[in-house]
């Protein structure tokens, strides 16, 4: 497996043979910051399309095709759109609070990406805590969306608001609760050393069927997190308009639209990195060849391929399942969903105290 670490070192060397050391991890903050920007805006387009297809697929039509060949150009034109639409000015409205909503929802969003572990060797920060981290930071994007709705002092946001705090504080639980679920059986907090651990195989398969349960909360979870159908209730179209970004236009609103599917693409790095192995290949024990032959394809492609396949997984979910009430939606973590979490995380205790696992 290609380490792209050494990449990195070299271009620390070749930066501190011309510059000081100060000046050099500066460029390279400010390079890495650069391309997480550039890696975000593509992504969210990219997503913006995938989702539009695959809508379009489950419901027998073409979806985007007249901009670009076959509709490829569709989500630049509509990123164009956004960025020189008018931001509309509110009367009545807290202002400081309004405008920083949307930056908190980016800002959640772009902490979680740094941890994630992009490649062999490619990743921002790696540290004894990186998985709780990654939690916390996760947590500040509601911050920003009960702002969002009680600052705008319209009735259809405050409840979308109200609906998405309950929503995402009540699921939180439960992906909190398989996350450490698969850190029992990691046996560490440390994003690098949950890759490094599933190297011989990855825990959806190793870990039996703690592992599993834990795998489809997770997906169940990760989906109510992300406020996606259907557990949409947040911008329930046909009864709050659009939720706690009613009222927001141009750039702003673009904001909470990105926010979306890159979290979408979060959560579902977040499984690959848990249950499938991160950017590790695919290994399967005693056959030496076949884990050669997977060794040869880049990390940084696993990794993203991963991801959007579980992707489409929680895209599925959307166009396939009408959409919850919201005493539904609470019932549903609160009744089944957290008490089977508990009991698994027991199970898998139990599996790793006795060794039970491949």
């Amino acid at each position: 497996m290609q380490d792209l670490s050494v990449g990195t070192a070299w271009l620390h060397s070749f930066l501190t043979d011309y510059i000081p050391e100060w000046a050099a991890v500066t460029l390279e903050c400010l390079l890495i910051g650069v391309g997480l920007m550039l890696l975000y805006a593509v992504l969210a387009l990219f997503y913006i399309l995938f989702e539009r297809k695959v809508c379009a697929y489950f419901q027998c039509r073409l979806g985007p095709n007249r901009v670009g060949p076959w509709g490829l150009m569709q989500s630049i034109a509509d990123m164009f759109k956004i960025l020189i639409k008018e931001l509309i000015s509110l009367n009545h409205i807290d202002k400081f609070l309004f405008a920083l909503a949307p930056y908190l929802v980016i800002i959640a969003s772009m902490l979680a990406f740094a941890v994630l572990p992009w490649g062999n060797g490619l990743q921002i920060i790696d540290f004894n805590v990186g998985i709780f981290f990654l939690l916390a930071v996760s947590s500040i994007g509601v911050l920003g969306i009960l702002l969002a709705g009680w600052s705008s002092n319209n009735k259809f946001t405050l409840i979308g608001a109200l609906r998405s705090g309950a929503q995402m504080v009540s699921y939180e639980l439960s992906m909190g609760l398989c996350v450490v679920t698969m850190v029992v059986m990691a046996g560490t907090m440390s994003v690098g050393g949950i890759v490094e651990a599933q190297s011989h195989l990855w825990f959806i398969f190793s870990g039996h069927i703690p592992a599993i349960i834990a795998f489809v909360i997770f997906m169940i979870a990760g989906t109510a997190e992300t406020n996606r159908g259907p557990f949409d209730l947040p911008e329930a179209e046909s009864e709050l308009t659009a939720g706690y970004h009613t009222e927001y236009s141009g750039i702003h609103f673009g904001f909470f639209y990105l926010a979306e599917y890159l979290n979408l693409f979060i959560v579902s790095g977040v499984a690959a990195l848990l249950f499938f192995g991160g950017w590790m290949p695919l290994h399967i024990p005693g056959l030496d060849a076949f884990n050669h032959v997977m060794d040869y394809i880049p990390s940084f492609v696993w990794f993203i391929g991963k991801a959007i396949a579980l992707s489409f997984i929680i895209i599925w979910f959307k166009w396939t399942f009408p959409r919850l009430r919201i005493d539904q939606l609470l019932t549903l973590e609160w009744k089944y969903l957290l008490p089977i979490n508990l009991f698994n995380l027991v199970l898998m205790v139990i599996v790793v105290t006795f060794g039970l696992y491949l």
